[in-house]
Parts: structure tokens; C-alpha cells; sequence
């Protein structure tokens, strides 16, 4: 009997019941950990901070002269396509009006009926009327089968043209698909920016996105430091220094351009007259001294004539980073004029701050 007997439930006191308390709270707190709740964000320094913001802002940049250029290709397609189509559809017309034509020509026929040459010579009270007759109907048979001719000629013409608007319009789909996928990686890449640094009080935020950008200045070659041009001197951004002169009158008035819209927002795709993004202010720059330069910085660094760092003069178009991502225009004194990012409006800045790639003259 005492073997089945029950065993009596005994009550959880003292440390035990702490101790089941204790691997209670502990169970919960690693579910909630594994279930994503309650999880707090690292906390990055102001340094941290700037140096994630100025990597997405970088492919933010890479992105745009991307998406710039899908822009201008997916425009050129599209122009080609209302070529395309505008040309066929004069050609349609001209097509219809030669068809009403020997419509008409074909009714007319009808209407008279056919009778066979030797009986209207035979019939006929004036031999030598009838012969004159024949002779311009044969002319008139000849001109409209000239006309068939032609006719049939249009209509392959046509059919060649509807042909290349349907590839052109295939072409304009894949731009805009393009397009799209490039915006879409601006904008992803500028909101993840904005979030990084709405974690920061406003002074550490101005910290962060003033400034040089928070990676090391590689020469474009070698690994070392670059260094800045032995004939621009070594001003600092903040130092107040006299203008270089430029060397045309043209790279002149681009440069005077650069100077009148320092303060203007840095706007990824636009090309002015009041915001910019880096390659926009160049070619806006240009532009109003009579030169037009392509979109794109990858465009922009082959427009011109390739001037090494020592040589560099007023005008200048210097670019940055290994994807030749990032664009401004030199002034003089190592310093250039540039749309910086989203977050530091078109400014004077040292060309030493960033990686150097290369330098073009176009003036």
C-alpha cells in the first residue's frame, strides 16, 4: 500500500521560490531579448556617427551620378522614340493620300469598263485619235505603276519605322526601370543618413556635418598621404584668402558662377540655378560661360584636357574618390568650390580633405 501511495505536493518556499522567481525573470528577459524586444540601439560617438554618415552619403553621391545618367539616357531614348513615331505618322499620311489616289484611278477603270485594244482601234471613227489615245494611257498605265511602286515602298518604310519605336520603347522601359532603382538607392541611403543623425543633440548633429569627411585622404596611387599642390599654397577652409585669378575669361565666369551660389542647398539631381548637386553645380558653372559640360562626373572628368595636381589653375574641375564620385570646381590657394552632401550647402572647402582622383581642364 505505502508503494502507491500519493506523494503529497509540497509548497515552493523561502529560497526556492526565490530561485524559480530568479530563472523566471531570466527565461523572460532572454526571450525578450531573442524576439527582438527591449533591445537598445549601441550608443555611437559623435565621431561614429559622422563616419557612417559620410560613408552613405558617399554612395548616396556614387548613386546620383548613376541615376544622373540613367536620366540623361532614359531622355534621349525617349526623344528618339517621339522621332520615331512623329516620322511615321507623316509617312502614314502621305502613304494615305497615294492610296485615295489609285483608289480613285481604279474606280474611274471600272466606271469606262475594258475593252480590248483591237476592237477600239477597229470600232473606233478616228484611227489616228485612238492612237494618240493609246499612247497617253500607256503613259498614264506607266505612272500609276509607278505609283503602286511607291506605295508598296512606304508601306515597308513604315513598317520599319513602327519596328524601331517598338525596340526604342523597350529601350525607354529599361531606362526608367534604371531610374528607378537608382533613385530608390539615393533615397535609401539619405534616409538611413537623416535617421544616424537624429540620435544626436543639434551641437553634436553641426559637429558631425561640418568639416571634413571622417576618412583618411589617400593619394590616388602610392597609399600615402596626399599632399596639397606646391602652386596653390596651403589655406586652411576657415582662413580668409585673396582670389586667384583664372587663366580665360571663360574658366573665369565659371568660377565667379561657383562664388555667387555658395550658401545654395545641395539637392541630389539638380542642376540649378538654385540648389545643386555636385556634378549640376559644375555644369551649371560652365554652362553659363558658354561651355557645356556632360552630366556626370564620370562624363565631366573626360571633357577636358587631364592636368595633373601640381598644375592645377583656376577652373579646374577636380575629382574625388576611386569611382570618380564627387566633383568641384578650383579656385586657387588648394581650395575648391563644391556641393558638399544634403547636410552642408554649396561651400569653399581644401581639395586635400577627400581622396584625389584626377583633374580636368575644359577653359
Amino acid at each position: 500500500m505505502a508503494a502507491h501511495r500519493k506523494l503529497r505536493a509540497r509548497s515552493l518556499s523561502g529560497n526556492t521560490a526565490r530561485t524559480a522567481a530568479t530563472l523566471a525573470l531570466a527565461g523572460a528577459a532572454t526571450a525578450t531579448a531573442f524576439d527582438g524586444t527591449g533591445h537598445a540601439e549601441p550608443q555611437l560617438t559623435t565621431a561614429q556617427v559622422k563616419t557612417q554618415v559620410d560613408r552613405l552619403y558617399r554612395e548616396a553621391e556614387a548613386a546620383t551620378e548613376k541615376y544622373n545618367g540613367a536620366h540623361e539616357k532614359a531622355s534621349a531614348a525617349q526623344r528618339r522614340l517621339n522621332t520615331l513615331r512623329d516620322e511615321t505618322a507623316r509617312r502614314q499620311d502621305r502613304l494615305n493620300t497615294a492610296r485615295d489616289a489609285l483608289g480613285s484611278s481604279a474606280a474611274a477603270q471600272y466606271r469606262e469598263g475594258a475593252i480590248a485594244p483591237s476592237w477600239q482601234l477597229a470600232l473606233s471613227s478616228s484611227p489616228d485619235r485612238y492612237l494618240d489615245d493609246a499612247a497617253f494611257a500607256e503613259r498614264a498605265g506607266h505612272h500609276q505603276a509607278q505609283q503602286v511602286t511607291r506605295v508598296r515602298a512606304q508601306l515597308r518604310e513604315i513598317e520599319r519605322l513602327r519596328g524601331a519605336a517598338r525596340v526604342e520603347a523597350k529601350s525607354v522601359r529599361s531606362r526608367q526601370a534604371e531610374l528607378k532603382r537608382q533613385k530608390d538607392a539615393v533615397t535609401t541611403k539619405l534616409k538611413q543618413a537623416r535617421q544616424l543623425l537624429t540620435r544626436l543633440t543639434p551641437p553634436e548633429r553641426a559637429k558631425a556635418t561640418t568639416g571634413a569627411p571622417a576618412v583618411p585622404v589617400r593619394a590616388a596611387a602610392g597609399g600615402r598621404s596626399a599632399p596639397t599642390p606646391a602652386t596653390s599654397g596651403k589655406a586652411s577652409p576657415g582662413r580668409t584668402t585673396a582670389r586667384v585669378p583664372a587663366p580665360t575669361s571663360r574658366a573665369s565666369a565659371a568660377v565667379a558662377y561657383a562664388y555667387r551660389k555658395l550658401g545654395s542647398p545641395y539637392v541630389w539631381g539638380a542642376t540649378g540655378p538654385n540648389a545643386f548637386d555636385c556634378s549640376g553645380l559644375i555644369q551649371a558653372a560652365y554652362r553659363s560661360a558658354g561651355i557645356s559640360l556632360p552630366r556626370t562626373t564620370y562624363a565631366q572628368i573626360n571633357a577636358g584636357r587631364r592636368v595633373s595636381r601640381s598644375q592645377l589653375q583656376p577652373g579646374d574641375l577636380v575629382f574625388f574618390y576611386s569611382g570618380v564620385s564627387h566633383v568641384g570646381i578650383y579656385v586657387g590657394n588648394g581650395r575648391m568650390i563644391h556641393a558638399p552632401n544634403p547636410s552642408a550647402p554649396v561651400r569653399v572647402a581644401p581639395i586635400d580633405q577627400m581622396p584625389f582622383a584626377g583633374a580636368t581642364r575644359v577653359a
